[in-house]
């Protein structure tokens, strides 16, 4: 876990794009960098790494990094590099146990770099590069892409080549400081920015560069297929906190600073894709973006167990510091009090966006402890999960809405408590009943009851599954078909969508194909899980995080999503959403047109 510490923000050179071009003057005290240093200790920090502006122009570099070795934490530095031009201050700080640097180079030639930097230092960069690579440290080599060295990448893929430990990175140009006061003259669309990344990845390929060596940040996923894997940013780097030089504490790395537009939201590559800088949607919009439709996403993630202590004898919350919200991230963090002790759980997960972890964690309370020892993934809800609230010390909080707040067990068995509903509703079946996605035959013991109440035909685009049920039910017939044609079978009473829905690969077809099976007056019952975030030991993730478990799920959707999805025509009988208190499964219970209008005519409908 990294610590980021700006020191200030005085630079020896003069980046066209440059995040911090309105406090060039301001620098931190050296006292105050040192009680920073101590601070990222006592957040349990494992490397502290020091950025400005530029640090290595501190007198107090080296005392800093000193300082960081003698309280037990591994050194970084985000810079130019110009210092380390000189081989003896290198060694210097690799004695301090430097282990990480995040270097620039902006162009491949040194009149190309010189045009961003607006100084003369190529050949000093390159040096400083000769010095660190091959001494084992994690190293980064990042070009800021600008419209004055988008021509220049494979120039700087073949300056770099050589440097065979030296990670490059290409990074979107991100609206701020500089970058903000000269957007029109310096600001290249994404779409050419991304064409121009593709095309240097190739051409380093083809010269025998490996593939783990390219990195990019800033671009959405959809403009590089295949390289979405590639994505490198703050988080990727394990940094958890960073501290600008005039603030008082620490804070958890965020992504305010970029947008997942409209677009976005029903992309099957959402999670880690950066989407859009604000700042760039703000001029261009969306219009460059190619979301893509098809693809799976995982409906959970984990917790990992940082750390226990005991709980505050007199009542008082330990979250809060005297500059208020301490840096524990509000979404990624999740603190559980129970008999005297409260645990620290963090979640690194990217397959959630920091937007969704919220909505998971705060809006939809659907956050659970997993009281599972020996399984990759908990398969008994009702068993495996204890269900976590909100403390009622939280209730009256002034900070309630931006701390990552304190967490109860509630040991209650929420899942069959809402599933009863289900339930009871099958129990009330008759006439003819579809059942799309049947494969995993949930509520077998329900629907063997019903007898010759109902007529039931089960349908799963698994063969392997449908051959596993028909030999182990007694009633009804079942069938390899997806949920896209369903009209080989004829016209039914109830369709049941249970637990498939987020399963269904082609939606809008799906759905026509769904109320074309209803008879007019016809019940259509959908019943699914929201994402969720699993509290897990160390071990206990990391078994989880490595089993052969795939992504099976084509969306997360909740109640409203899918009712939404179902579009018009359809009368909601009933509806039950997840919220704080509820399992993570919703229904939607809806009746079918007395007269039923042909697809042609849903489709005109749906049209505004």
């Amino acid at each position: 876990m990294k610590a980021l510490i700006k020191v200030g923000y005085g630079c020896n050179e003069n980046c066209t794009f440059c995040h911090t071009l309105e406090y060039r003057e301001v620098n931190g005290s050296s006292d105050d960098v040192h009680r920073k240093i101590d601070r990222a200790k006592q957040l349990g920090h494992t490397m502290v790494v020091l950025s400005g502006g530029e640090p290595t122009l501190r007198k107090e570099l080296f005392d800093w990094a000193t300082h960081v070795a003698r309280v037990g934490m591994d050194f970084g530095l985000v810079t130019n590099g110009l210092l380390l031009a000189y081989p003896e201050t290198v060694e210097r700080l690799l004695s301090a146990r430097m282990k990480y640097v995040y270097m620039s180079l902006h162009g491949g030639t040194p009149a190309v770099h010189q045009r961003v930097v607006r100084a003369d230092t190529h050949g000093v960069a390159l040096k400083a590069l000769g010095n660190l690579t091959g001494k084992g440290l994690d190293l980064t080599v990042n070009a800021v892409l600008v419209k004055q060295n988008l021509d220049d990448l494979r120039q700087l893929v073949d300056v770099l080549a050589p440097f065979d430990d030296a990670v490059i990175k290409f990074s979107m140009l991100q609206p701020k400081g500089g970058g903000k006061a000269l957007f029109d003259a310096i600001t290249p669309r994404v779409s050419d920015v991304a064409a121009k990344v593709n095309d240097a990845i190739a051409y380093g390929l083809s010269k025998g560069v490996r593939r783990e060596r390219f990195v990019h940040d800033g671009l959405p996923f959809c403009l590089l297929p295949g390289h979405e894997d590639r994505y490198d940013d703050l988080k990727t780097h394990q940094f958890a906190t960073m501290i600008e030089t005039d603030e008082g504490d620490f804070h958890p790395v965020d992504e305010v600073a970029k947008v997942q537009p409209e677009p976005c939201l029903s992309c099957a590559l959402r999670g880690a894709c950066p989407g859009l800088y604000r700042g760039y949607h703000e001029a261009f919009g969306h219009s460059e973006l190619q979301p893509v439709t098809q693809g799976t996403r995982s409906n959970s993630f984990n917790y990992t167990l940082e750390g226990v202590s005991p709980a505050p004898s007199t009542g008082q919350c330990l979250l809060l510091g005297p500059t208020g919200v301490t840096p524990w991230d509000r979404s990624r963090h999740l603190f559980i009090a129970h008999e005297g002790k409260v645990a620290r759980y963090r979640t690194t997960t990217r397959d959630f966006a920091d937007v969704e972890l919220a909505t998971v964690k705060h809006e939809r309370g659907q956050v659970y402890f997993d009281a599972t020892r020996t399984k990759d993934a908990p398969d008994d809800f009702a068993r495996d999960l204890v269900p976590l609230k909100r403390s009622s010390l939280c209730t009256n909080c002034v900070e309630r809405e931006r701390c990552t707040g304190l967490y109860e067990p509630v040991f209650e068995d929420v899942f069959s408590r809402d599933d009863a509903r289900v339930r009871e509703l099958l129990g009330a079946l008759k006439g003819r009943v579809l059942d799309v996605g049947c494969g995993e035959g949930p509520y077998d013991d329900v629907l063997s009851e019903l007898g010759s109440r109902i007529d039931y035909v089960g349908v799963d685009p698994s063969a392997e599954a449908i051959d596993r049920l028909s030999k182990r039910r007694t009633f009804g017939t079942h069938h390899v078909a997806g949920a896209e044609d369903l009209s080989q079978f004829g016209a039914f009473d109830t369709v049941l969508v249970l637990r498939s829905w987020n399963h269904l690969r082609d939606l809008p077809r799906s759905v026509e194909s769904l109320r074309a099976a209803l008879k007019p007056g016809g019940t259509l019952l959908v019943v699914d899980n929201e994402a969720f975030g699993l509290a897990r030991g160390v071990v206990q993730a990391k078994r989880g995080e490595s089993s052969r478990a795939m992504f099976e799920h084509f969306r997360n959707h909740s109640a409203a999503e899918a009712l939404a999805a179902l579009g018009p025509g359809l009368t909601l009988l009933e509806r039950r959403d997840v919220g704080p208190g509820t399992s993570n499964q919703w229904l939607l219970r809806l009746r079918g047109e007395d007269s039923f209008p042909s697809q042609a005519a849903v489709r005109v409908r749906r049209t505004p």
